[in-house]
């Protein structure tokens, strides 16, 4: 009877250790590669329909980006909404296909590239 009761008291525990993870970890950010961006410009609007015939709206952008050592370059991807001009994003990307993003602040941008998307923006103007 004792075993069989800290088996059930185990198994309630890993159950809600498991719902805990799956709420909290976004696994599109595992195995990424870090990328850095600077919010230029308001976006391409895309408007689409679900199955249902709901429409929806997103922004697609085009940006110059920069890993942590520098290394550049050009970024497609898509936001639920219009982000802020001039935000600092760090973007999660995998196989080349951006998986999430996030805002940061300009101290957490790597000194590289912030240099690297400096330089790019200077040279569009």
């Amino acid at each position: 009877m004792k075993k069989w009761m800290i088996s059930v008291i185990v198994v309630v525990i890993m159950l809600i250790a498991g719902v805990v993870i799956l709420q909290n970890v976004n696994f599109n950010r595992l195995g990424t590669d870090h990328y850095y961006v600077q919010t230029q410009g308001q976006g391409k609007k895309l408007e689409d329909r679900t199955s249902s015939g709901e429409i929806y709206t997103s922004y697609e952008y085009t940006l110059p980006a920069s890993d942590a050592n520098g290394t550049g370059m050009t970024i497609t991807f898509t936001a639920a909404k219009q982000l802020r001009q001039g935000a600092w994003l760090m973007l999660y990307i995998k196989d080349g296909e951006v998986t999430s993003y996030e805002e940061v602040q300009p101290a957490d941008v790597p000194a590289a590239a912030q240099s690297k998307l400096a330089a790019g923006q200077e040279g569009a103007k």
